[in-house]
């Protein structure tokens, strides 16, 4: 079994962080998409084969372009230097916030899992009244052992019961389980079944997301 991705990547990814202007990528474009795009394009498709397993609602993935949208930022460097993808529900486009897996590959960080990152105030408020309404289901995301990240409000959102027994959770902004990556991980040929197990972990937390929004798992 081959690698998808090799050391060039991080250190194409590092040169890029370093000279982070059109000139220098124009000049190395060969280079980004030796090392990162085709092999990132190659991963998501078989990647999403493999998902389906998990659930058919997650098998289609998009890999998040290089180009930063610069036109609202302090910080006007023209592109992101990492490489990047998710896994969304397929209805993606019909719900503002849907759940998804992700991998997110850069220098000194590589991380991968599922989850939901900061969705709007009513696709929040969905998971929230889910925790609330159907406790035991939440405590079996809790057990499985998906460690569950994200920011949270310092005080219970208004509405909810300050001592309900996962008010941490329902506090929460944020709803995701990811799992870190070496370098050396994603290199390594078997670094498809180490995604795939990180995908798995966090699969608990993605289908309850996924239900709470009625949507099919």
């Amino acid at each position: 079994m081959s690698s998808y991705f090799g050391p060039g990547l991080f250190t194409f990814l590092a040169d890029l962080a370093a000279h982070n202007d059109r000139a220098w990528f124009a000049a190395n474009k060969d280079r980004y998409t030796r090392e990162v795009d085709q092999p990132l394009r190659d991963f998501v498709a078989d990647a999403g084969i493999s998902l389906g397993h998990l659930s058919p609602s997650y098998t289609e993935g998009s890999k998040f372009r290089i180009y930063r949208d610069t036109r609202f930022a302090k910080d006007k460097t023209p592109f992101n230097p990492r490489a990047a993808a998710v896994f969304s529900h397929e209805s993606k486009g019909k719900e503002h916030g849907v759940p998804g897996f992700y991998l997110h590959l850069a220098p000194g960080h590589c991380v991968g899992g599922g989850g939901m990152h900061q969705p709007d105030p009513p696709t929040l408020g969905r998971v929230r009244d889910r925790i609330v309404a159907r406790p035991s289901d939440w405590e079996a995301v809790l057990t499985s052992g998906a460690a569950i990240e994200g920011d949270a409000l310092k005080r219970p959102p208004a509405g909810y019961d300050p001592a309900h027994r996962f008010i941490d959770d329902v506090k929460r902004k944020s709803f995701y389980s990811m799992t870190t990556f070496t370098e050396e991980q994603v290199c390594a040929p078997d670094f498809m079944e180490t995604y795939l197990d990180a995908c798995r972990s966090a699969a608990p937390l993605v289908s309850f997301l996924t239900r709470a929004l009625g949507l099919t798992w």
